[in-house]
């Protein structure tokens, strides 16, 4: 077989994979929930929010988890810094809703590199019932959002989550954070658990509190710098798998730019490059530059058109991501397709610096993630890998 012939064959059986790819989530997404015995027992929840800032959607995100259509739940909000800008709004709604049901706890503690996770560890020791949810402060949280985590979890679950499906851009980078989040990123998460390879992400994630604290506790989680790489290692080394919610949760993005866009992912590839490098290595594959490019170039050398060659690949591949958004009710407008394009054009650029740097930003947080494990936080001292955490909230 000559070169060109195996550049176009190997182009083709990449288009094909991805197209396999989007079928296989269009399915999954599609399916109904099973009725599972969790569901129907209506256990007490915790919902444990850590919270920085305030974002451009806090009132409505942190409202929507304090009006969900469930018997019997508790909200705890954890702020590092007693001075933060949200302590406010927190204490408003504490006034709204009553304390009975709201609590907030300020501090945190210092089990690793991992900000937010330091912010979780008192409002996980202070959770009192045996099912506990973490849920990022941008999640918007529907009524029946406790119901549907319930759902999903079975008899050999350890842990149940949701990717972000993005929604409510506002300009065209917004829209851009969208093409990744949706049918690029969540589409991945959606065929691998649909495969048996379930990845955990950390914006909901319901945890059986025993189980875990049997594991190491929530001090557990710093075993990564990223508390999701950490949980799925966790669950998968307990014998038991991660599964997903039937429906993604929404993160409304308001106005994005686009040095934010590229930074949160960034940051993302350099976590799953440091965590997960035999996954990490194969997402060059994820896009459809590559595969164009050897399209074109076989084409070429049989004397047809690299144009011809070009839309064989990009037609089908946006086509396909198009109708999963569709079918899924994920945001979609006419410039879809220009975002997937500039998307697929910088996503080889992250994949590759990832490979060679270290240094992020996590929601003002100035970090370096390295690959021998001393993740620093703002130049300070490395994580604190493998803390045993007392229900006192120190070390």
């Amino acid at each position: 077989m000559s070169l060109a012939a195996a550049a176009g064959l190997f182009a083709a059986l990449v288009v094909a994979a991805n197209l396999l790819c989007l079928a296989v989530a269009c399915l999954r997404l599609r399916e109904r929930a099973p009725n599972s015995a969790l569901l129907r027992q209506q256990p007490a929840i915790t919902i444990v929010r850590p919270l920085r800032g305030i974002e451009a959607f806090s009132r409505e995100t942190l409202t929507s988890g304090l009006m969900l259509d469930y018997p019997r739940y508790e909200t705890i909000f954890c702020v590092a810094d007693g001075d933060d800008p949200i302590v406010p709004l927190v204490e408003e709604l504490i006034g709204r809703f009553g304390p009975e049901r709201v609590r907030l706890i300020v501090g945190d503690v210092a089990v690793s590199a991992n900000p937010k996770l330091n912010n979780c560890v008192k409002g996980w020791n202070a959770a009192q019932t045996e099912w506990v949810i973490l849920a990022d402060s941008n999640v918007l949280m529907p009524k029946d959002y406790i119901q549907r985590l319930l759902a999903s979890w079975r008899s050999d679950t350890g842990l149940v989550c949701s990717t972000p499906a993005g929604s409510r851009p506002q300009g065209f980078w917004a829209e851009l954070e969208c093409a990744f989040l949706n049918t690029f990123q969540a589409r991945w998460q959606y065929a691998g658990e649909a495969l048996g390879f379930g990845f955990a992400q950390g914006k909901s994630m319901l945890w059986n509190k025993p189980f875990l604290d049997a594991n190491g506790g929530i001090g557990a989680l710093a075993a990564e710098i990223a508390e999701d790489a950490a949980a799925t290692k966790l669950v998968r080394g307990a014998g038991k798998h991660v599964h997903l919610v039937g429906q993604p949760f929404e993160q409304p993005l308001g106005e994005r730019s686009f040095h934010d866009v590229v930074q949160r992912q960034f940051r993302w590839a350099r976590l799953r490059r440091v965590t997960f490098l035999p996954f990490f290595a194969p997402e060059i594959l994820s896009g459809p530059l590559l595969p164009a490019l050897l399209a074109v170039g076989a084409a070429t050398a049989y004397g047809v058109s690299g144009w011809a060659a070009l839309c064989a690949v990009m037609l089908p591949w946006y086509a396909g991501e198009m109708l999963l958004a569709r079918s899924t009710g994920w945001y979609l407008s006419w410039r879809m397709p220009f975002a997937f394009l500039v998307r697929d054009v910088v996503f080889p650029g992250i994949w590759a610096y990832a490979f060679v740097a270290g240094d992020v930003t996590w929601r003002g947080n100035d970090m370096k993630i390295r690959t021998d494990g001393e993740d620093r936080l703002n130049g300070g001292a490395p994580a604190l890998s493998h803390v045993n955490v007392r229900s006192d909230g120190r070390p």
